[in-house]
């Protein structure tokens, strides 16, 4: 009973609102906030308020919140450790099954396409002299990386 007061009272108050928003030519914003006061007396009219009334006192509602929240807990936990081991345990099978077939280094950047198919280095250069020593050290690395 209450609850339906509360909900025409703020109806009321918006649709007052709403009409001095109109009186200062507004008529748009007017409309959209005599749409929104209306909607807590529509919920009223329908019994969605006296639904809501009635779950808020009610222990077996508030219990099967419970069990709607230990169920959520318990489906993104499963969620994040499958994630984080890598998917299902029929998909880790086929992963380790394919790894083995596959070897590749563990400290290898990129993975191993066989004998051959790596580009020939370039002949290495004299040695120079002068500004360019200064940058000897970064072309070795890069030439390390491949780069």
């Amino acid at each position: 009973m209450i609850a339906e007061t509360v909900c025409s009272a703020v109806s009321a108050a918006g649709l007052g609102i709403a009409a001095v928003t109109a009186y200062r030519k507004r008529f748009l914003a007017a409309a959209r906030i005599a749409a929104y006061s209306l909607v807590p007396i529509g919920l009223v009219m329908t019994g969605t308020v006296q639904w809501l009334a009635d779950t808020a006192f009610s222990p077996t509602a508030w219990a099967g919140f419970g069990v709607l929240g230990a169920a959520w807990l318990l489906f993104s936990t499963t969620r994040a450790v499958e994630r984080r081991r890598g998917g299902t345990r029929k998909e880790r099978k086929a992963a380790r099954a394919a790894g083995q077939r596959e070897a590749v280094a563990p400290a290898a950047s990129a993975p191993s396409l066989g004998p051959g198919a790596r580009p020939a280095a370039p002949p290495a250069s004299a040695p120079r002299t002068g500004a360019a020593d200064d940058f000897s050290d970064i072309e070795a690395i890069l030439k390390k990386h491949g780069i």
